[in-house]
């Protein structure tokens, strides 16, 4: 029984969950599409942390219709395009919104690191210069 209980938690809380990950997501044409289209099956954490080129958010995107995302061709053309301007090669990392995978996969912070900074986002609110990011305590640079 508290299995079930904790189960319905789970899925009645998972919305709001949802729309806080997509609300994170840096604003511009496809953001919406793309909370709809990707955050639908999983968290953003999954793409954030990817660096692709085009073609390969193309075959990616690709991919996750086989699996059963869903859009029209302009959507999933938007998907892409939104993808590759925020997650393509060379795009920076929004250090505020980032999520966990993120910062530890593209910018290399070890896990006590990324705790650290997070914890550290969580007290005191967004990071305003790359100074106070040196001052996060945990961050070793």
């Amino acid at each position: 029984m508290k299995i079930i209980y904790l189960m319905l938690i789970a899925l009645a809380c998972a919305p709001a969950a949802d729309e806080k990950d997509a609300a994170r997501l840096p604003d511009g044409p496809g953001k919406e599409i793309v909370g709809k289209v990707c955050i639908d099956c999983h968290d953003s954490g999954n793409f954030r942390k990817a660096r692709f080129t085009t073609e390969e958010w193309t075959d990616s995107v690709e991919d996750m219709v086989q699996r059963g995302a869903t859009g029209t061709p302009q959507e999933l053309e938007a998907v892409v395009a939104y993808l590759t301007k925020n997650f393509g090669k060379g795009a920076p990392v929004r250090i505020n919104t980032a999520p966990f995978s993120e910062i530890k996969v593209v910018l290399g912070f070890t896990v006590p690191e990324v705790r650290a900074l997070m914890d550290y986002r969580e007290k005191n609110g967004e990071l305003k210069s790359f100074d106070q990011l040196l001052k996060v305590p945990g961050i070793v640079f």
